[in-house]
């Protein structure tokens, strides 16, 4: 048979292609089935985060922000850990980006705090004087869609099966209980802001958008 295999070059070619993908295969999925798990310690979104991250989008932030650092040493100086496949696996959409007019956000929750992305958001100049950023103020008048949030959280649950309410994770409940859920990680967020505004608006129960954004980007270490 490798005789004939021998005298018919392409037959030869075909097969060597074949054993070459096969070795492939098996040398590569078991390590990218790996790489894509979750990394260890590794929680669900809150149903606030998830809120905050509808806001990112609504807004397009991901058309000048990336969130992915590369395994480059110029990346890690300036962002920290480069990104690793398993950090985004409760993401539905991933929200690399393309383009960085602003910097990469994907650490962004290890040294940036919720008192300067609450003076950012409202003047980025304030922070940043070369700033091209747009003020995004009506973040602190528009309230979060929570509800949505809470769609969504619960979808990919039963879909995906995110593990919500598993022991150590993060509780989802019923609608009920994600509402207080969200509404005391709002509380905990307003402590370190300043506009009495977004405060009130939190006490008597209703969360503003800026309060659901900074949870998201608290969130990215």
């Amino acid at each position: 048979m490798f005789h004939w295999l021998e005298k018919n070059p392409f037959f030869f070619s075909v097969g060597v292609f074949i054993v070459i993908a096969f070795a492939g295969l098996i040398e590569i999925l078991p390590n990218f089935a790996e790489a894509s798990r979750p990394v260890q310690g590794l929680k669900p979104y809150t149903v606030l985060e998830l809120a905050g991250k509808e806001v990112y989008k609504k807004d397009n932030c991901m058309s000048c922000h990336s969130q992915m650092i590369r395994p480059f040493k110029s990346e890690t100086d300036r962002y920290g850990q480069y990104s690793l496949s398993g950090e985004y696996a409760y993401d539905r959409p991933f929200l690399w980006g393309s383009k960085r007019t602003g910097p990469d956000l994907h650490r962004v929750g290890n040294y940036r705090t919720t008192d300067w992305h609450e003076t950012h958001m409202f003047e980025p100049t304030a922070v940043v004087p070369s700033s091209i950023m747009p003020a995004y103020k009506h973040h602190f008048t528009n309230i979060a869609d929570i509800e949505t949030a809470y769609a969504e959280a619960f979808t990919v649950k039963a879909v995906f099966n995110t593990p919500y309410d598993v022991e150590g994770g993060v509780k989802l409940g019923t609608w009920e209980e994600a509402q207080k859920m969200a509404l005391a990680e709002a509380k905990l967020i307003t402590a370190d802001m300043k506009n009495k505004n977004v405060k009130d608006a939190v006490e008597s129960g209703k969360i503003p958008e800026i309060v659901a954004l900074i949870a998201y980007l608290n969130r990215l270490k």
